[in-house]
């Protein structure tokens, strides 16, 4: 009996010793490191992305880079990318995002990276611009976080606070995202009957350029649009401050598909997946990848299933267009 008793306590201080030696490793675990790739610095999406990575313990270090709004940049990234050989790759919005990972049936697969997971935040449709075949099932080294309320929700919102028999948008002919929205309103005309007003941005040398906006806005407005509205449109993000001011001197209203069009664009009203909270929900599929070793082809892209209405009320002054007094029960409002 004591034999056994002595034993127990031996192999009790041997399972102790264990555990505090695998704890002791864990905790002196080189942190995981996180190639970041922005396309116009710092947002709110990357503050939601870090404080969900805080709040869980997690031991990253960023190796930060930004485009700074010009995709010809990325080949470089995705150069340094292969040579440094980071745990994760994190990209902002669809034209980073293709630029990095490439379509799903991309024929020159070494241009891309193809083996080194990637967590994506701000694209809009991954399965229309070829980014993966499934969002349930995305069957590469791909997942990430989708920020746009469905096409038909964010229409009939923008029918709640103003009914319209004419929606006009404008677009970037060469981001496939923007390129699948309107093909979405095009399928919704006759369901919701309207009738759609679209243009493109001038292009150059195969890229959008800002030149001729507001005399593209004058052309929506005068062919009788009743709203502007505005796609999660990688381009138009980086000219709101042309957009707002054309749109509005046109007394032209506009409804933002993301809420960057509603914090700093000057749109009328929003219905938007937050910006931070989408960083938590792409963060939360990072810990996945880096703590659980759940490989991203099995990890499910998502929106998020709550949405807000911003009303921007110094704009509705300015328009004298007014939400019905309902939607202040729930919309959020904007005072300056």
């Amino acid at each position: 009996m004591k034999r056994r008793h002595f034993l127990g306590l031996s192999l009790a201080a041997s399972a102790s010793i264990l555990t505090a030696s695998a704890h002791a490793q864990t905790t002196s675990a080189a942190p995981k490191r996180i190639y970041r790739i922005t396309y116009r610095g710092r947002t709110a999406v990357e503050e939601g992305f870090d404080d969900y990575l805080a709040a869980n313990g997690a031991k990253v270090e960023f190796i930060e880079r930004d485009a700074q709004r010009d995709p010809s940049k990325i080949p470089g990234f995705v150069q340094e990318i292969h040579e440094m050989k980071p745990d994760l790759v994190y990209t902002w919005g669809t034209p980073v995002t293709l630029g990095t990972a490439g379509r799903y049936d991309a024929a020159e697969k070494a241009k891309y990276i193809t083996e080194i997971p990637i967590v994506f935040a701000l694209v809009s449709a991954p399965v229309q611009a070829g980014i993966v075949k499934s969002t349930e099932h995305p069957g590469r080294n791909v997942t990430g976080a989708v920020h746009v309320v469905p096409t038909e929700t964010q229409l009939r919102a923008m029918e709640s606070y103003r009914p319209f028999k004419k929606l006009g948008v404008l677009y970037s002919l060469n981001e496939q995202n923007s390129v699948s929205i309107v093909e979405d309103l095009k399928k919704l005309q006759g369901k919701l009957g309207f009738e759609l007003i679209e243009r493109t941005f001038r292009m150059v040398d195969g890229k959008p350029v800002a030149d001729g906006i507001p005399e593209l806005i004058a052309e929506i407005k005068a062919a009788g649009a009743d709203w502007l509205y505005l796609l999660p449109d990688t381009f138009l993000g980086t000219q709101y401050s042309v957009v707002a001011p054309a749109a509005l001197s046109e007394k032209l209203p506009t409804f933002g598909a993301a809420e960057l069009a509603i914090r700093e664009g000057g749109a009328l009203v929003a219905l938007v997946a937050r910006y931070y909270s989408v960083g938590q929900l792409a963060a939360s599929k990072a810990l996945k990848i880096l703590e659980q070793g759940i490989p991203p082809e099995d990890i499910p892209i998502e929106t998020l299933k709550r949405f807000s209405l911003i009303i921007n009320m110094p704009v509705a002054k300015q328009l004298e267009l007014y939400p019905p007094i309902e939607m202040l029960n729930y919309a959020e409002v904007l005072t300056s």
